[in-house]
């Protein structure tokens, strides 16, 4: 049997037209500003029109750690929210938007897979609506300003060696990670070492991701500190004056982005800065959008829930005033036995013995949520053909000793048909069956740790609680860089831990559950706009490289303008 590729698929989905997806979810067509006929931006007025209507209920989806085996999130997700759609409910998924570096580098597209997926799914991987080129010239824009303030008399007093903002752009480029720039004689700026992030990476991403309206987005802008003088006074943008026009270049991107899946729920895209760097979440704005005009909104987390959980409990619940209502653990059979030791080649043969080595990832994962996080859970198996029953009552048997049911899903090859089982398991944590007597689960939702801790002590937290290190190992450096942040007034802020995302700990080689390791932060950032401060543990870079073979060489188009190759 020939399976038809994502694109494909998407390419011959019917859709329809996005102020039809509006009205059927809630939306007046006086809120939307159309991309076409498929895409649109809700303005933001909505929010503040809305603000008396209840919440509708928030499901996370989250997973294990990723391996080259492929979990399925954001399938995952789009397929539950196809599900509970299909159960007549009314529901909106709130997800991130794809970032071109990875679509171009090793992860290719990114909205789903199969027949659950969003769409248009080209422009949505592309350039969508813009969101990601505004924040970029954002971002560039104080670069620019800062520079040319130097260059123009460095009346603030500005030392060169102690800028802390970096340039960006969309795309995995290793090369432009170290720079000197500014050469060329005095006209030419005043020559220091620099360097690029990927855009995902900027705070400014943080900032119009947790920002509630557009000047919560002014005056985060305005606190960004950008660097430090001669004598480590901090710098912000409100000192280079540029916190409006810096405004005015995201009001547009501030907007939620409205798209469709392939079964016509609606879907706000909104938003994407990185798990392992970031705090891996859409925006708090589309996200309180949807909560206002759905029943159920299911959103997900970046990479594993050691990163994109964590953070969106301890970072967006924090700062947006959620309660999630459940969470989804999604693993496959495929990447537990890669977890156990087996090669990606043979990951297709039965192998209970590896199965049960690579369980304690999942294992981990799922108790995390359940008592770190305090939330109802379900594990979603997402099944490929390969699986054996064998291996399937494995995974049940050593869920259930935590108290966690597992539901299969199958919406990669059928849509929401194949998610109703999940559904029925979220639906049952969340509101329990009242025909049969059954309550819902008990949810003790909390943070991790609480804001009154030292930074040192909320890193301790998150290494010890959910990565089960022995402790974390601080450098002279970075514990010179805390020390300033909370002599500053920045210790009540919460912690986002830059980590890799294929391992518990910051070697990405440890797969499974490891133990017996410490965690070793080798350099902090505060991030006073967004609101927390950056941990980089390992050898975690905000700017990544190109694969051997990027994804890009196999994107082409033809002469009708149809793309190919974005999976």
């Amino acid at each position: 049997m020939e399976f038809k590729s994502d694109i494909q698929i998407a390419q011959e989905a019917v859709m329809t037209n996005i102020s039809e997806i509006a009205a059927a979810g809630g939306i007046d067509k006086k809120y939307m500003e159309q991309y076409g006929n498929y895409k649109a931006k809700i303005d933001y007025s909505l929010l503040r029109d809305m603000k008396d209507r209840p919440d509708g209920k928030l499901i996370l989806v989250t997973a294990i750690s990723p391996t080259p085996a492929g979990e399925g999130k954001t399938t995952t997700s789009v397929g539950l929210a196809d599900a509970l759609h299909k159960l007549g409910k009314n529901v909106f998924a709130a997800l991130r938007e794809p970032s071109l570096g990875p679509v171009f580098g090793v992860k290719g597209g990114a909205a789903g897979g199969g027949y659950a997926q969003v769409v248009p799914m080209e422009d949505i991987n592309l350039h969508f609506t813009g969101d990601m080129h505004a924040i970029g010239i954002a971002n560039n824009l104080i670069a620019a300003i800062l520079d040319n303030h130097i260059q123009q008399g460095n009346q603030l007093g500005i030392d060169v060696k102690k800028i802390t903002w970096k340039r960006v752009v969309d795309m995995n480029d290793r090369q432009l990670r170290f720079l000197v720039d500014g050469l060329g004689g005095r006209v030419n700026g005043v020559p220091r070492e620099d360097g690029f992030e990927i855009t995902v990476a900027s705070e400014i991403m943080a900032i119009l991701c947790l920002s509630k309206d557009i000047m919560d987005l002014k005056e985060r802008v305005a606190s960004i500190i950008v660097g430090y003088t001669y004598d480590d006074k901090p710098v912000t943008v409100r000192d280079l004056k540029v916190e409006g026009a810096v405004a005015a270049v995201l009001k547009d991107a501030l907007k939620p982005n409205l798209a469709q899946t392939l079964e016509h729920t609606p879907a706000f895209i909104h938003g994407g800065p990185f798990a392992n760097i970031a705090h891996g979440c859409n925006s708090i704005m589309a996200t309180r959008m949807a909560l206002k005009l759905a029943d159920y909104v299911v959103t997900e987390a970046g990479f594993a829930a050691d990163l994109g959980a964590e953070k969106f409990v301890d970072i967006k619940c924090r700062k947006a005033g959620l309660r999630p209502s459940a969470a989804v653990v999604v693993a496959t059979v495929r990447a537990l036995k890669y977890h156990g030791g087996v090669a990606k080649a043979d990951l297709n043969n039965e192998n209970l013995d590896a199965l049960e080595k690579g369980l304690p990832n999942l294992l981990q994962h799922v108790e995390n949520v359940t008592k770190n996080f305090g939330l109802p859970c379900v594990v979603a198996i997402n099944r490929f053909p390969t699986d054996t029953e064998a291996e399937l009552e494995l995974v049940r048997e050593k869920c259930k000793e935590l108290g966690v049911n597992v539901a299969l899903s199958e919406v990669w090859g059928k849509g929401g048909a194949g998610g109703v089982e999940l559904a029925n398991e979220v639906l049952r944590l969340i509101d329990g069956d009242s025909e049969k007597g059954i309550l819902p689960a008990e949810n003790h939702f909390h943070f991790v740790y609480e804001d009154d801790l030292s930074l040192e002590q909320k890193i301790q937290a998150v290494a010890t609680k959910i990565y089960r290190a022995d402790g974390v190992e601080i450098t002279p450096q970075a514990k010179k860089q805390l020390a300033t942040i909370e002599s500053l007034g920045f210790g009540n802020l919460p912690v986002c831990m830059a980590k890799t995302q294929f391992s518990f700990s910051d070697n990405a080689s440890l797969l499974g559950a490891p133990r017996g390791f410490k965690i070793t932060i080798r350099d902090v950032k505060v991030c006073a706009g967004a609101g927390f401060v950056v941990a980089k543990t390992g050898d975690i870079m905000t700017m990544p490289g190109l694969p051997k073979v990027p994804a890009a060489e196999k994107i082409d188009i033809d002469e009708n303008g149809k793309i190919t190759g974005l999976f």
